[in-house]
C-alpha cells in the first residue's frame, strides 16, 4: 500500500488513528530530529513514561508478562506505530484527550492495550499498559493514563 501525502498546507482529508481530519493538514506530530540517525527510519520515537521516583510503569508491566511471545507481539505493534505513524485501526485508535491506544491481540484470546500520547517534542510517550478483560475500556486505566500524561507534561 502506498500512502501519498499532499504538500504542507494543501487541502485534503485523512484518517489518524480512526479520526477523520479534514481541511489543511496539521503539522506532523514529530519534532525535527537534530540528525538523521536520531530516528533511524522511524516517523516517531517511543519513550517510556518515567515517574518522579524514576520507575517506568510500562516497561515494568511488559517485563512482568509471563509470555515472551506476548512481549514480542506488543513490541511489534509499538514498532508498527513508530515506523508507520499515522496508523489507524486495527493497530491504533484514539481514546480521546490526545491519548491513543496501541491494540495488540495476544495468544489465548487475550487483548493488550498500551496507552500513549505525543509530547511537545513529538515523541510517543508510553503511559500505561494493561490486559483487557472486558469489551469496554476500563475507566481506571484511562484515568491513570490521563494522570501520567499530566505529570509528564509538567515535567517537560
Amino acid at each position: 500500500m502506498t500512502i501519498i501525502f499532499p504538500r504542507q498546507n494543501e487541502s485534503a482529508q485523512r484518517t489518524v488513528c480512526g479520526t477523520l481530519i479534514r481541511g489543511r493538514y496539521p503539522k506532523h506530530p514529530q519534532a525535527e530530529p537534530s540528525s538523521e540517525t536520531d530516528l533511524q527510519g522511524k516517523r516517531v520515537k517511543a519513550v517510556f513514561y518515567r515517574t518522579e521516583a524514576g520507575g517506568e510503569p510500562v516497561r515494568a508491566w511488559l517485563k512482568s508478562l509471563p509470555s515472551r511471545e506476548d512481549r514480542k507481539r506488543i513490541g511489534e505493534d509499538i514498532k508498527t506505530v513508530e515506523f508507520g505513524w499515522p496508523v489507524g485501526m486495527p493497530v491504533c485508535r484514539s481514546v480521546g484527550g490526545g491519548i491513543y491506544e496501541v491494540r495488540s491481540d495476544l495468544a489465548q484470546n487475550r487483548i493488550a492495550r498500551v496507552l500513549f500520547y505525543f509530547d511537545r517534542n513529538g515523541r510517543m510517550v508510553l503511559l500505561h499498559g494493561f490486559i483487557k478483560k472486558t469489551r469496554k475500556m476500563p475507566e481506571e486505566d484511562l484515568e491513570l493514563a490521563r494522570r501520567n500524561k499530566k505529570k509528564h507534561g509538567r515535567s517537560q
